[in-house]
């Protein structure tokens, strides 16, 4: 599917998985969509406590305008095509202590469902390009949990509908070298 390549046995199913900004407008069927999330409830996380929720809209149901409407226009000029939307929220205290992980736990989380999304013939895309403290007001987001992202989800459309900009960005990207971000010992910049 894309030109990507590893010097390891890495599975294709990695090297497929990118974030394109032009989807197609199609329906996500729920049995798919319901795939996607029973994928990121299998995610690992401290002490089991998965501190992870998802709230989604379907494109044309009566959340979907109200969903795009806490994106940053930039994402809402894109997003507004995709099938759906997807709000990722984490609980920031386990118990009655703070919890450290919720975040990386919830990021566990979304990268299942996008590895599924991805087998499913689907493709994400991750924004922090939200409007949180809308969000989390008119989501009902108690003081506990987090707004960490929104995801939109949806078939691959034709990148000529983008502005050109996009266009030009619109390919799988490459990654820094393994050497680059792993290190035996010590922190190295």
């Amino acid at each position: 599917m894309t030109s990507r390549t590893s010097d390891t046995g890495l599975a294709q199913l990695f090297l497929d998985r990118w974030s394109p900004r032009a989807f197609d407008q199609s329906d996500l069927p729920d049995a798919d969509l319901a795939t996607m999330l029973e994928a990121a409830r299998w995610a690992p996380s401290s002490m089991n406590y998965q501190p992870w929720r998802f709230l989604y809209a379907k494109r044309g149901d009566e959340n979907w305008e109200r969903f795009l409407s806490f994106l940053v226009p930039f994402n809402r000029d894109w997003a507004q095509n995709s099938s759906a939307l997807v709000y990722v929220i984490s609980e920031k205290v386990m118990g009655e202590r703070p919890s450290y992980t919720h975040s990386f736990d919830a990021g566990a989380a979304w990268a299942m469902m996008a590895l599924q999304a991805t087998m499913l013939g689907y493709v994400t895309h991750g924004m922090a390009g939200v409007d949180f403290p809308a969000a989390a007001e008119s989501l009902g987001v108690p003081d506990s949990f987090k707004v960490e992202a929104a995801i939109a989800i949806g078939r691959m459309g034709d990148p000529a509908t983008l502005p050109e900009k996009l266009r030009e960005r619109e390919s799988p990207s490459e990654r820094k070298s393994r050497h680059e971000i792993a290190h035996a010992g010590n922190f190295k910049v």
